[in-house]
């Protein structure tokens, strides 16, 4: 158990007492905490401090990076809000996680304000150029043509995370900090350069090939013709320009003027369509969270054009009607309740998901209980329903969405869930030209054709089709619970099609097997998306488990880590955080 030396002694007290229960407390009373998810209440093997929550008194940052984390940290310690804190995270991380934290992306973010009690989502998604239509992604026979929708300009969306960033900074920060001010950490490392080492040093050799096509990237992230390697040091000064200037002028320093006119050079040169006066007409959306209620807890979520919220609180709405906890954690009948509840909501997803402003969302219909009944009801509690048996529900009688995500929370209570994407690891692995910005891939996201999949295998649908200026679907799911009233958990991650299930489990390993924070993030994960028709289980699903549920008659993938849900939880008095250890170089810290 780590706790930070500077809390005042009574809590340092309080942490160590939970660290010593945590530590020393006998294996038969694991299952005795009457408390769903407290901080530190199931009792562990000493030996297994990988699965410790961290534990702060004041302040809390998860993120996949520890620079960016730790530059989170210092502007919560220098009296900054979440927000603050989040918006030089958010900036750092493109200079830190370059294949996921990015200003050529875009994401969504949710703002919990503790003094009004109120919670906002900004989506900053990113759009398609003015010139797109909706075949432009058809070879000549007709078919979904895969390379140009995820390795050429055109796969490349009009980026939001600058104006999504700079949005949340204006309208709910402190006050205390200048954007300038939140974005000179993340100058300071791209001119000076950061230490290839952790995630960054396994992912670049995997994405050579990517960033080496193009002469802009090569630049940057190689030495000679190699990659940079394991302790040399990475400087993107054309970053730190960029950065510097989207510091002194605001996000309208990117959106138009010398920035805006590079990458949409660099795009038209790849073969895209996007102009400088796509750049300068983006704007991010403040919308309304989806709500929905679970044992109690209330969910808040990312709405539209994000499929998360929506069919997270589908699935566990289906669950709600079922004994998780007496199943017990990891059986086999707990995966195939769960599982069995993810299938319908993916065939949902492609059916009725969109940009709500070009297509009808039932979303009020697709999270109502009483939907979630007649889903229910079509669940064999003993067989795998194959997926041609699942179709899209209806409904419509019960009207009245590579990714890195973090987590914030300070002393008030006040929280920001952040997911943000290039789409693929270091998008295109186009940087542009002078800017240093890598550009994403996220024209991948919307349907090429309907029923063709995407590239994470996701049945696209005519709602969610090219048109000019929409918004693709997504599947980031930033997500907080509420219990009576109250903030209790920050969580989201990336992941793909597989975000909504780890948002998912980590919510049902805390409210259901009443694992502490670092458990529910660090327990094996399964995922169905009904098509393709396979049951994906992580390493450390009993070998026992998978032969029961191919009885049951799954198709089981046995398969390598998913996801980083990096994640926090409040409980009025500490603060506890868990980074995520399936990706290398997380970090929760608090103070």
């Amino acid at each position: 158990m780590r706790y930070v030396a500077n809390m005042p002694s009574a809590t340092r007290h309080l942490a160590a007492s939970l660290a010593c229960l945590l530590l020393l407390a006998e294996p038969a009373l694991a299952q005795a905490d009457p408390t769903p998810g407290s901080l530190g209440t199931t009792p562990l093997q000493a030996e297994d401090a990988r699965v410790l929550p961290v534990l702060a008194s004041h302040g809390m940052v998860s993120s996949q990076e520890a620079h960016a984390t730790r530059i989170g940290v210092d502007i919560l310690k220098r009296g900054g809000n979440a927000v603050d804190a989040a918006v030089a995270v958010g900036f750092a991380l493109a200079v830190t996680l370059p294949r996921a934290g990015n200003l050529g992306g875009g994401g969504f973010m949710l703002v919990h304000l503790a003094d009004r009690n109120e919670t906002v989502a900004i989506d900053f998604r990113e759009t398609a150029p003015g010139a797109a239509t909706e075949g432009m992604f058809l070879g000549a026979d007709g078919q979904p043509d895969k390379a140009a929708s995820t390795r050429t300009g055109k796969a490349v969306g009009v980026p939001g995370t600058v104006r999504g960033l700079a949005e949340a900074h204006r309208h709910y920060g402190s006050g205390k900090f200048s954007l300038a001010e939140l974005i000179a950490p993340a100058e300071a490392l791209a001119r000076e350069g950061i230490p290839v080492e952790s995630g960054l040093a396994d992912s670049l050799p995997r994405a050579s090939g990517l960033l080496g096509q193009w002469p802009s990237s090569r630049a940057i992230f190689f030495q000679g013709d190699q990659v940079l390697k394991r302790g040399a040091n990475l400087v993107q000064r054309d970053l730190a320009g960029t950065l510097h200037a989207i510091a002194e002028g605001g996000p309208d320093a990117f959106y138009t003027g010398a920035i805006a006119q590079r990458i949409a050079a660099a795009v038209q040169g790849a073969g895209g369509i996007m102009t400088a006066a796509d750049l300068a007409a983006y704007r991010a959306e403040i919308r309304t969270p989806v709500r929905g209620t679970y044992r109690g807890s209330e969910i808040v979520s990312m709405p539209p054009p994000s499929s998360g919220g929506v069919h997270l609180i589908e699935i566990l709405n289906i669950l709600e009607g079922y004994d998780l906890a007496g199943m017990g954690t990891g059986s086999a009948r707990a995966i195939h309740t769960l599982a069995e509840a993810m299938k319908p909501a993916y065939a949902d997803r492609a059916a009725w998901l969109g940009d709500p402003a070009r297509t009808r969302v039932p979303v009020a219909g697709l999270i109502a209980k009483p939907y979630a009944e007649t889903l229910r009801r079509q669940i064999d509690p003993s067989r795998a329903r194959p997926a041609a048996e699942i179709k899209a529900g209806n409904p419509l009688p019960f009207e009245p969405d590579q990714t890195t995500h973090f987590s914030v929370v300070d002393s008030a209570g006040n929280a920001v869930a952040n997911t943000y994407t290039l789409n693929f690891s270091y998008g295109i692995g186009l940087v542009a030209e002078g800017t240093g910005v890598l550009l994403n891939n996220e024209m991948d996201d919307f349907s090429a054709k309907t029923g063709a999949l995407n590239a994470y295998g996701l049945v696209g649908g005519e709602a969610n089709a090219v048109a000019p200026g929409a918004r693709p679907l997504s599947s980031m799911t930033p997500t907080m619970v509420f219990r009576d009233g109250k903030l209790f958990l920050v969580t989201g991650s990336p992941g793909g099609s597989r975000i909504i299930t780890t948002v998912l489990q980590v919510i049902v390993n805390v409210l259901d097997f009443r694992m502490n924070l670092a458990e529910a993030v660090a327990a094996p994960r399964v995922h169905h998306q009904w098509q393709p028709d396979v049951l994906m289980v992580e390493e450390g699903v009993s070998p026992d488990t998978v032969g029961l549920l191919k009885q049951q008659g799954y198709q089981v993938k046995v398969g390598a880590p998913s996801g980083s849900a990096n994640s926090v939880m409040f409980d009025g008095r500490l603060i506890a955080g868990a980074s995520d250890q399936r990706q290398r170089g997380t970090l929760a810290e608090g103070y």
